[in-house]
């Protein structure tokens, strides 16, 4: 066993079978992956890493085993699961997840293979099969909502290890006192009463974080600079996308600074150097027609947006960036409630969530970028060519 001092969760025990997938290559190179991807361009503490967040959320999943009394090699296969889950990401984690969607057809998810080249054998020496721990990182698995739930600890670490290096004070998350009250059952997991304003401590920190530090403008424009820079690379080279988003971000980033395509050098650079497109049109769903962008739209489909913006504005389409996400979905939590009478929804004891829904969809936002001095044509071109309601002074924020 060894002893690890984590900043956010205190001293962190790590078993022997642990030890070795935390040596492992796969783990390793997590060291390398940012966990807000360009989240650093707003907060310049935001430089944690993947592989800090896997060691967090073990070290909450064995909590959580030994609280629900979970067999030995339940445990394990939980604590492992933890431990491995974000092996899939490319560089800068979310901001390569498009372009793994759009080239690999899969998500960061999606480990079967990685599982199974990389630490396959080692999770078997552990008496650990390797389907079996994937089936828990997809969420099909009947102890998957540990890790892969409405109130599981990959979000309640992140939310918490976020906050803490941003520095945003939103992310307050009590996951001692959550874990405490969660009940397993062959069911699903049930919370008792006691612990509702620990869950919604957390159901306040995911809407509050999403706007102020995950979906900051930005982190949007630095991750649509950065998908770019991908794109022309890719088209410019001999590279396979399957080599690029196995890359960490420091090797990632140096191949676009010296790629052959112009435009990825020049995108790469100015990332580098915090050059960054700014914000041309930034609205709400008050002033598009939001219902088609209900599911996000894929980055192909906004290169091709941008495209006819650029040639409205009479720019070349590298100029001009157009992100348009998904709408939030409903925040909802598939947990019952236990009390000493019956278990009832957690919306008939906590009506707070349609709050945090309607806040939801009102932060969502679409977002065309450009170079400062195409700001006023890009702007015009974009409300023609997307039909959106010209923002008046009270709207535009820049």
């Amino acid at each position: 066993m060894k002893i690890i001092k984590d900043p956010v969760h205190g001293y962190v025990e790590v078993e022997d079978f642990a030890l070795t997938l935390l040596d492992s290559p796969a783990l390793q190179r997590l060291r390398y992956i940012k966990q807000l991807g360009f989240s650093y361009l707003v907060y310049p503490g935001a430089n944690h890493t993947r592989f800090e967040h896997s060691l967090g959320t073990m070290f909450l999943a064995d909590v959580a085993g030994r609280r629900f009394g979970l067999s030995e090699d339940e445990r394990t296969l939980v604590t492992a699961a933890a431990l491995l889950h974000d092996i899939g990401h490319g560089p800068f984690s979310h901001a390569s997840e498009p372009l793994m969607e759009e080239f690999l057809h899969r998500t960061h998810d999606n480990i079967e293979a990685i599982v199974e080249d990389q630490v396959g054998d080692l999770l078997r020496k552990s008496g650990i099969q390797p389907d079996e721990l994937c089936t828990v990182i997809k969420g099909d698995h009947p102890l998957s909502g540990i890790i892969h739930g409405d109130l599981d600890v990959d979000r309640m670490d992140y939310l918490l290890r976020d906050a803490y290096y941003t520095g945003a004070p939103y992310g307050t998350v009590d996951a001692q006192r959550l874990i405490r009250y969660l009940i397993h059952t062959p069911e699903g997991t049930v919370l008792d009463e006691n612990g509702v304003n620990a869950a919604e401590s957390l159901l306040i920190a995911r809407t509050l974080m999403r706007p102020s530090v995950y979906y900051h403008h930005v982190s949007r424009i630095g991750e649509s600079m950065f998908q770019l820079a991908v794109l022309e690379h890719l088209r410019e080279t001999r590279v396979t996308p399957e080599s690029l988003l196995s890359m960490d971000d420091s090797t990632c980033l140096q191949a676009l600074r010296t790629s052959a395509s112009p435009v990825a050098r020049d995108l790469s650079r100015r990332l580098y150097e915090r050059r960054l497109y700014k914000r041309a049109l930034y609205v709400g769903s008050g002033q598009v027609n939001a219902v088609p962008f209900q599911d996000g739209i894929p980055i192909e489909r906004c290169r091709e947006f941008a495209r006819q913006i650029a040639d409205c504005a009479g720019i070349s389409p590298h100029e001009v960036l157009v992100d348009i996400p998904s709408i939030p979905s409903e925040l909802s939590l598939g947990v019952r409630v236990k009390n000493r009478h019956t278990v009832v929804s957690f919306e008939e004891i906590s009506p707070r969530i349609r709050t945090f829904n309607a806040t939801r969809r009102e932060q969502w936002r679409l977002g065309i970028y450009t170079l400062p001095e195409f700001r006023e044509r890009v702007a015009e071109a974009g409300c023609e060519v997307l039909h959106i309601r010209k923002p008046t002074r009270q709207d535009t924020l820049f």
